[in-house]
């Protein structure tokens, strides 16, 4: 990505539009609309729709059981350390892979062509302690929309605790995030439980950009989903073990299914091949179309490992996720294909690690080189890391746009 005569400040944010007014992209969207085609022709093809799955409402049954399975079996029936421990990690990788699998395609209008089964599915968000009505402006309609703008898409955002974004700026003990920011991932889903949400519902905030509050029918889903999970994490497990080791249980599931959650996202958009533009200093406007943006700021990650692919909702295919949000993930390996040639013609960039670790370790090579204190006479830090050079265990191309 070219980036200009624009120059980075490190210890201020540069002069972007409000973050409660809509940014626009260029309006060139040729190769959007080509995309399209192909994968809808691809689709059609294969005779596969793009939602209402079997395999999909099979996983649904599979992951729900497993979450209600080992909740009781923890609940009502572990006796000692050693029985609940184990049933302990299942159940807080089940709540990851509820939110991975079935209320994320629910929420993006991906499950089905029904809408009252895709809000259905992800209200089960909120049965694990988050807000599917949040979520939608949060998740589906900022970061969707604004990935790696900073002051726009609030994902990026972790306050003073850590730099994810050259446009963020630099504090002394940011030198240290690449070691201390993995000990917070798994805090991700108890402050989302317990704080995130109903500040937001307070504020009416969301990061930087205002929302919409729950009214009427979406204000009493929002109440009573909390009741139900506060419910199921506290109530519940009160009336059969001690408030000590509720809490304790509590905290471990929690942290498991946290970590889970942050650790896919960061993959996905905090690693060196990812950019993160800004907008024009003149005409507040992005310079890419919106797809482009989307393939710029996006990397999948383990595309072949098909297991993990099952595990986290195709979420390893986060460049087709986010540019066919309503395409169900089961289709993702096969819209990659498409998506990836049609990138190549086009000469718009494509990323994507080979394998897990090449994910996780471009991640920590980016927390760090965001939390270095620059030498003397360093350039200041490009805005993404899209241009820099491939390492091992990376297939990231980044081809120039023709």
């Amino acid at each position: 990505m070219s980036h200009g005569s624009t120059h980075h400040r490190d210890d201020a944010l540069r002069s972007v539009p409000h973050p409660g007014e809509r940014l626009a992209f260029n309006g060139d969207n040729a190769f959007q609309r080509e995309l399209r085609r192909r994968v809808e022709a691809d689709l059609r093809g294969r005779g596969r729709g793009q939602r209402d799955s079997a395999a999909m409402y099979a996983k649904t049954a599979i992951i729900l059981t497993v979450f209600f399975a080992s909740y009781v079996a923890l609940v009502l029936f572990a006796q000692a350390w050693w029985q609940a421990l184990p049933l302990t990690l299942l159940l807080g990788t089940a709540m990851a892979g509820i939110g991975f699998n079935i209320m994320h395609d629910g929420g993006h209008q991906a499950y089905s062509r029904h809408r009252w089964v895709n809000k259905i599915m992800a209200f089960t968000l909120d049965l694990v302690g988050g807000s599917s009505y949040i979520w939608q402006w949060k998740h589906a309609r900022y970061h969707h929309t604004y990935v790696n703008i900073a002051r726009h898409d609030s994902d990026i955002d972790l306050g003073v605790l850590g730099r994810l974004s050259p446009e963020q700026p630099r504090r002394p003990w940011h030198r240290f995030q690449h070691i201390y920011l993995w000990l917070l991932y798994p805090v991700t889903a108890i402050r989302w439980h317990l704080y995130g949400d109903f500040r937001d519902l307070l504020t009416g905030r969301i990061g930087a950009r205002p929302f919409k509050r729950p009214r009427g029918g979406d204000l009493v889903l929002l109440v009573l989903g909390k009741l139900v999970f506060f419910t199921l994490a506290f109530g519940l497990p009160l009336a059969f073990h001690p408030p000590g080791t509720v809490v304790l249980f509590y905290a471990i599931v929690s942290a498991v299914a946290g970590f889970l959650l942050a650790i896919v996202f960061q993959l996905a958009h905090v690693v060196e091949e990812a950019d993160f533009p800004q907008p024009d200093d003149t005409s507040g406007r992005m310079e890419t179309p919106w797809a482009i943006h989307q393939l710029q700021t996006t990397v999948d990650f383990a595309r072949d490992n098909r297991v993990l692919g099952w595990l986290i909702g195709g979420l390893n295919f986060q460049v087709e996720h986010h540019l066919f949000v309503r395409i169900s993930h089961v289709h993702y390996p096969a819209v990659a294909k498409v998506v990836e040639v049609t990138c190549r013609e086009f000469g718009v960039p494509y990323h994507a690690h080979r394998t897990l670790f090449a994910g996780i370790a471009s991640h920590y090579r980016w927390l760090r080189r965001l939390g270095a204190v620059p030498a003397a006479g360093e350039p200041p830090l490009p805005h993404g890391g899209g241009q820099g050079p491939s390492r091992a265990g990376s297939a990231t191309h980044a081809l120039p746009r023709g």
